[in-house]
């Protein structure tokens, strides 16, 4: 099975007011991109689960689009959240007083089977919170930062677990975590870095690992933006590999691992040709002219992406 994840951050927001939505209703908008979706017919590609990770206002108009079709057009379609909440609401416990956040309880309520815990851009918020907060130079409590940012993701990977939730647990480096010198060089870091977000993250996960709960999102942090040159396939080849191999050090635990440094038209193709990668994560899919999302796009996408991965027998 391979796992194709969309994250459309804030994408409903319409470009009048400065985001890249061509509708100005953000429930028009999801729930015309779900029937697109549909009738595309990327509900029904074989062997390939789709999961729209979406802001807490559009689960339930997305959840209740595909209702409305058979559900043998929306088999490989689920919905999921972008982040949980670290605590939760619980029989005897926590009603529900959590303003301002998602209790996973509630994005399992409300239609949710995904969950993204650990995205670079949540990691970067917490991060820079916490050295604020310290009022000392960023570099005397990075490890000290660092570890308290796992051990918070790690709190919402477990919520999210045991409320029944599937997790898309994002991992990855900085250019600061990479350093400098040739790749070589670079291999002890990025190992040491990945293998502390891994342990850390995923402590008391157990048996879950093995059920296919998990899948592994791999962000290359320091590639990621305008200007930035992507990581080549030598380099997603070496950080999957080793991804998949710590977890099996660590858990005894084979996990799928997919790109989340942006899978587009442009390297699907690549991706796919890497055997240790189980998918990718998709954000926007039209990178000039009229940026944004386009549904259109990412058939293509994922078809230049399932049409390597058969070849290679995948």
């Amino acid at each position: 099975m391979k796992n194709i994840f969309i994250n459309l951050k804030r994408f409903e927001v319409a470009r009048s007011l400065g985001g890249l939505c061509d509708v100005d209703s953000p429930e028009k908008w999801i729930t015309g991109l779900m029937g697109e979706c549909i009738k595309l017919g990327l509900g029904t590609v074989a062997d390939t689960q789709l999961s729209f990770l979406l802001p807490e206002a559009l689960i339930i108009p997305a959840v209740n689009i595909l209702k409305k079709f058979p559900m043998e057009e929306t088999i490989a379609i689920s919905i999921g959240c972008q982040g949980v909440h670290r605590e939760d609401i619980k029989i005897g416990g926590n009603f529900g007083a959590f303003t301002t956040t998602l209790p996973a309880t509630a994005a399992k309520a409300i239609g949710c089977e995904w969950a993204m815990i650990g995205h670079s851009e949540e990691r970067r918020n917490m991060q820079s919170i916490m050295e604020a907060g310290l009022h000392k130079s960023k570099d005397s409590y990075a490890d000290i930062v660092s570890d308290t940012v796992n051990q918070l993701m790690n709190k919402e990977v477990l919520c999210a677990l045991n409320t029944g939730l599937k997790v898309l647990y994002c991992v990855g480096e900085t250019a600061e975590e990479k350093g400098n010198g040739s790749f070589e060089e670079q291999m002890p870091q990025i190992k040491a870095v990945l293998k502390k977000q891994l342990e850390i993250g995923l402590t008391g996960a157990g048996c879950e690992l093995n059920n296919n709960n998990v899948v592994i999102g791999y962000e290359p942090i320091w590639a990621i933006g305008p200007g930035k040159t992507p990581p080549d396939k030598e380099y997603i080849a070496y950080v999957s590999r080793l991804i998949k191999d710590t977890v099996k050090e660590l858990y005894g635990f084979e996990i799928p691992v997919v790109y989340g440094g942006g899978l587009k038209e442009e390297n699907a193709a690549m991706i796919a040709s890497i055997d240790t990668i189980d998918g990718g994560l998709v954000a926007l899919t039209r990178f000039s002219g009229q940026i944004g999302f386009y549904m259109e796009d990412l058939k293509k996408i994922i078809e230049k992406y399932i049409q390597v991965n058969e070849k290679k027998g995948g």
